[in-house]
């Protein structure tokens, strides 16, 4: 199962349609041209909350959805202070985590450290595990973009640093109890609440 996120909107890609969830529309796989209108329709119309594409052979759905968009990788952390608190960050006015694209050369798991190191200015995190990537797609200058985020849960000891990384458009740095996320849902992109229920809540 595949979930991509256009901003707060999402299109699921499953074997078979998730009929435990409320999706504006199911579309079963038939055609590549098909899938593209779907998916260009989607893009246009803001009103459409969430879409179901569905079929057997999901991995060649899938293929066939990435080949739609230009891909780049990017990579960030989450990271659990030995005092139970995890490290987030507000940018564009929503809760996030220090995440940044991959550089040529890099792997994901430097990229995601030196992310953390960037934007907090904290140094002496070490990854734990990989955890579930995210999927989301942004448009710049006509040109439709999927992004893959690689995440990675890491552990810190040292001082819970505040200060924000300016020049990025980072405009707070926190340390939050499991317990205080609930609170700040509706401050919070969709995706980073996948990736929280997917890490911390479950």
């Amino acid at each position: 199962m595949y979930k991509v996120h256009f901003e707060n909107r999402f299109i699921l890609i499953s074997p078979e349609p998730d009929r435990l969830q409320k999706y504006g529309l199911f579309h079963k796989f038939y055609d590549t041209n098909e899938l593209y209108k779907i998916i260009a329709d989607f893009q246009a119309d803001k009103s459409i909350t969430a879409i179901n594409i569905y079929g057997p052979d999901i991995k060649h759905i899938w293929k066939i959805f990435r080949i739609y968009f230009t891909e780049v990788g990017a990579a960030g952390g989450l990271v659990m202070h030995i005092s139970g608190r995890y490290l987030f960050i507000e940018k564009k006015g929503k809760l996030d985590l220090p995440k940044g694209h991959i550089e040529k050369g890099e792997e994901p798991d430097a990229c995601a450290l030196r992310e953390v190191s960037e934007e907090c200015g904290i140094m002496g995190h070490f990854i734990v595990k990989p955890i579930c990537p995210s999927y989301h797609t942004y448009s710049w200058e006509g040109i439709s973009y999927l992004k893959k985020t690689s995440w990675f849960l890491m552990a810190y000891d040292g001082e819970m640093i505040i200060e924000p990384q300016v020049s990025e458009g980072i405009t707070k740095v926190q340390w939050l109890f499991p317990d205080e996320l609930n609170v700040i849902k509706g401050n919070a992109w969709l995706s980073l609440m996948d990736l929280i229920n997917c890490s911390i809540l479950r």
